[in-house]
């Protein structure tokens, strides 16, 4: 991704102690809180809500997965302040298990983009080797054209799961989706790591 076109930056944190559940929070490149969002234990359907702050009062989006549980889960991504949808991102099952792959998906469920892991060598090692899951991952965001409009990067620290978030503003790629990616791989990565 060109370092020389304006990016929005941003954090995502979950805490890895919170009982019962996880907390996301959400902040922009001057470390304002934008976000915040539970994650409810023992969920069979993931659906995520993010508020714009602790208080819960203002949603700004919904994370909903499609079904219970399917390997190719898809997960839509919707507006609460308006209703509407903004896409949605799809694990690509089975390649998934080796190295995390995801589809984007605009409105019409039409394909758009695809995220994936860093490297298969990389992911394997963070996967089979022991105390390989220090090593971070790295995800790049591609769209229709084969830009990449988006990094992902998680950062080691014991007690708090931490991940960027640098988006191109010239993203043709609705920002809350991206973000949304986030929220899912940090979530989706501390189920499988309880």
């Amino acid at each position: 991704m060109s370092t020389d076109s304006p990016r929005y930056e941003y954090t995502i944190r979950r805490k890895i102690l919170t009982f019962l559940g996880a907390k996301f929070h959400i902040y922009n490149d001057t470390g304002e809180l934008i976000g915040f969002s539970r994650q409810k234990a023992f969920k069979l359907k993931e659906d995520i809500r993010v508020f714009t702050d602790e208080s819960e009062n203002a949603p700004l989006i919904s994370i909903k997965a499609r079904s219970i549980i399917d390997f190719s889960a898809a997960y839509d991504v919707v507006d609460e302040k308006t209703g509407n949808s903004l896409g949605a991102l799809r694990r690509k099952g089975f390649s998934s298990i080796l190295r995390d792959s995801w589809e984007v998906l605009n409105q019409n469920d039409e394909p758009v983009g695809r995220l994936a892991e860093d490297s298969m060598g990389m992911a394997m090692v963070r996967r089979f080797v022991p105390m390989g899951n220090l090593f971070p991952q790295k995800f790049s965001l591609i769209d229709g054209s084969g830009a990449e409009i988006a990094n992902l990067r998680t950062h080691f620290n014991p007690f708090v799961h931490k991940m960027t978030v640098a988006i191109n503003a010239d993203s043709s790629i609705h920002q809350m989706v991206v973000l949304a990616a986030g929220i899912l791989l940090v979530a989706i990565e501390g189920r499988q790591k309880s």
